[in-house]
C-alpha cells in the first residue's frame, strides 16, 4: 500500500499503556472522519496496517457517498488473548480523546468495531471532536441501523442489476456475520420475504436462524452456498482468490471493509460474472447519517434519503463497469477520484 496519509500518530496511552493509532488519510474535501476500533491484534504493527487500509478507504467512501470529508481512522490495539477491564478500556478511550483533541479539529472520531454510542461519550469528556454519542448526550447514537439501512439499499440495487427488479422477496441471501450490522441486515431481508442463510463464528447466534425462518450453518459453509447474493457482514479479507474460485452466488454485497483480500480478487470475480457492490459504496449509510446529521444538519428524514441513494450509487457503477468492461472496484475508485479533485466546500464539524 502506497503511503499518501497526510499524518499518522502512534503513541503508546499515557493512562492505558496500550497501543493506539490514530491516522488522518485527507482532509482534501474536510476534515477527517472515521471510527475509533477496539480490537485484539498480534502486533501494534498489525492495528498500524488496520489503521492505515481503513482510513484510506474512508477517503473514498465519504467521497463516493459526496460527504464533505475526508478519511481517518483510530485503532486501539487490545492484548491478544486477554480482556481489558472496565477501567483499562475508560483510561484507553480517554487516551483516544485526547489525540484526537490534539489534531485540532482536522479528524473526528466515532464508534467502529469493539466501540459504541457509549465509548463516544467518553472519548467526549476529552475532546469535542467525536460523533454518534448517545441521543441524550446530543449524538446522533448508534450508527449500525443505518449502516443496515444502506446495506439493504445496496442489495436492492444488487436485484436490480441481476433480475431487472430491486424486489427482495423470493431472493436468496446468505449472510456472513450476526453482529450489529449484521443481524439487523438479516432482520430486514427477513421482514421483505427473502430467504436466508446465516452464519457467525459465535454459536449462541444460532438462535437467530430459528427465529427469522433461515438456515444457519457455519462461515466456511455460508460463503460459498448456493445463492443470490453473499452478503459479507464481519470483519474483512473474506474474499480471498481461492474462495472465488469456489463461490457459487450470483453476486457480493455487504458491511464488511476490505472484503478483497488483495486488489487482483476484483478482476477474478467480473472473469467469473459474480457482481461485486465495493463495500465502501454498499456499508457507507453509518457515516452518511451521523455527517448529514451532526455536521450538515439535516433532518432525519433527509438524512435516510442520503442514505436509500446508495442505490442509486450502486446502479451507476454497474452500468459503468459493464458498459466499460472494466470492475466495479475500478468503477467506485475513479468515481472517488473525480470527486477527490473537485473538492466541494468544507462544512462546519460537529459541536
Amino acid at each position: 500500500m502506497e503511503f499518501g496519509h497526510e499524518s499518522v500518530v502512534v503513541r503508546r496511552g499515557r493512562r492505558s499503556g496500550l497501543p493506539i493509532v490514530v491516522a488522518v488519510h485527507s482532509t482534501a474535501l474536510g476534515r477527517a472522519v472515521g471510527g475509533c476500533r477496539m480490537w485484539a491484534y498480534d502486533s501494534w504493527e498489525d492495528g498500524l496496517r488496520d489503521a492505515l487500509r481503513l482510513s484510506e478507504g474512508m477517503t473514498r467512501k465519504c467521497a463516493a457517498a459526496g460527504l464533505p470529508n475526508g478519511g481517518g481512522k483510530t485503532v486501539v490495539v487490545l492484548p491478544a488473548g486477554r480482556s481489558i477491564t472496565a477501567d483499562e478500556r475508560h483510561a484507553a478511550l480517554h487516551d483516544v480523546g485526547d489525540i484526537v483533541a490534539e489534531l485540532g479539529g482536522t479528524y473526528v472520531t466515532g464508534p467502529d468495531a469493539g466501540t459504541g454510542p457509549a465509548d463516544m461519550a467518553v472519548i467526549g469528556e476529552r475532546t469535542e471532536h467525536v460523533f454518534c454519542r448517545p441521543e441524550a448526550a446530543g449524538g446522533s447514537g448508534d450508527p449500525s441501523p443505518f449502516t443496515a439501512l444502506g446495506v439493504v439499499a445496496a442489495l436492492r440495487s444488487t436485484c436490480l442489476a441481476l433480475f431487472g427488479s430491486p424486489a427482495l422477496a423470493g431472493r436468496r441471501f446468505a449472510v456472513i456475520g450476526l453482529g450489529h450490522v449484521g443481524e439487523q441486515i438479516a432482520r430486514q431481508l427477513a421482514a421483505a420475504g427473502a430467504e436466508l442463510t446465516l452464519s457467525d463464528a459465535d454459536p449462541a447466534k444460532r438462535p437467530l436462524g430459528a427465529e427469522l425462518g433461515a438456515v444457519f450453518t457455519e462461515p466456511g459453509a455460508a460463503a460459498t452456498a448456493e445463492v443470490d447474493v453473499l452478503v459479507p457482514a464481519a470483519l474483512g479479507g473474506l474474499l480471498t482468490r481461492d474462495l472465488v474460485a469456489r463461490l457459487r452466488c450470483r453476486a457480493v454485497a455487504g458491511a464488511a471493509n476490505n472484503q478483497l483480500a488483495d486488489p487482483g480478487v476484483a478482476e477474478l470475480l467480473r472473469e467469473r460474472g459474480i457482481r461485486w457492490a465495493p463495500d465502501y459504496i454498499a456499508n457507507a449509510g453509518g457515516v452518511v447519517n451521523a455527517v448529514s446529521r451532526e455536521v450538515l444538519g439535516d433532518e432525519p428524514e433527509k438524512a435516510v434519503r442520503r442514505i436509500e441513494s446508495i442505490a442509486d450509487t450502486l446502479t451507476g457503477l454497474f452500468e459503468t463497469a459493464a458498459r466499460m468492461e472494466i470492475t466495479t472496484a475500478r468503477a467506485a475508485d475513479d468515481l472517488a477520484r473525480r470527486r477527490l479533485a473537485a473538492p466541494v466546500p468544507t462544512a462546519p464539524g460537529p459541536a
